[in-house]
């Protein structure tokens, strides 16, 4: 799949120090700030997620077009467009016009999409975290550093963080 054209295609994540970014099923850890960020960023925007992702947060996230990616052919939902590949989700979100669309994960969907990607939303959780879901990609390559905000730990956040934007780096 190649990048697309017309439509931004942005990955938004939270990755700990050590690569990961769930543990069953769920995030492992609590950043209500970053989940303030997450619904800032992407509200307006279609959402594209895979099953599982999907499964996990239990509802539609509202204010936003989702976009669930499954192999599963038989598998529906109630306020959501099931897509077969990533492809045809893509192809989905650019059909509802916009400027920007987000992957919002897993794993697998991250991994396939970073190749089509334009920009990383990303959260460093400053701190290792036990999980069972990693991020699938070193990030210092094809990408650059366009912003960065760095903010402590507080009553609702139980780890330092950093808001990140990364750019791909154009190629000749």
């Amino acid at each position: 799949m190649s990048r697309s054209e017309g439509l931004r295609i942005s990955l938004i994540v939270a990755v700990a120090e050590n690569g990961i970014i769930g543990r069953d099923g769920e995030l492992p850890w609590k950043l209500s700030s970053d989940l303030r960020y997450f619904k800032a960023v992407t509200m307006g925007k279609p959402i594209v997620m895979g099953r599982k992702t999907y499964d996990s947060i239990g509802r539609p996230l509202p204010g936003r077009p989702n976009l669930v990616v499954t192999r599963n052919a038989d598998f529906t939902a109630d306020g959501i467009a099931v897509f077969h590949s990533l492809e045809e989700a893509v192809e989905g979100a650019k059909s509802l016009g916009g400027d920007e669309t987000f992957i919002i994960g897993g794993a697998a969907l991250y991994d396939e999409a970073l190749s089509i990607a334009d920009r990383i939303y990303l959260t460093e959780v400053h701190a290792e975290v036990i999980g069972d879901v990693s991020f699938p990609a070193d990030l210092s390559f094809d990408w650059i550093e366009t912003s960065r905000e760095w903010h402590e730990a507080g009553e609702q956040d139980d780890f330092d963080y950093s808001f990140l934007v990364l750019d791909r780096v154009a190629t000749v």
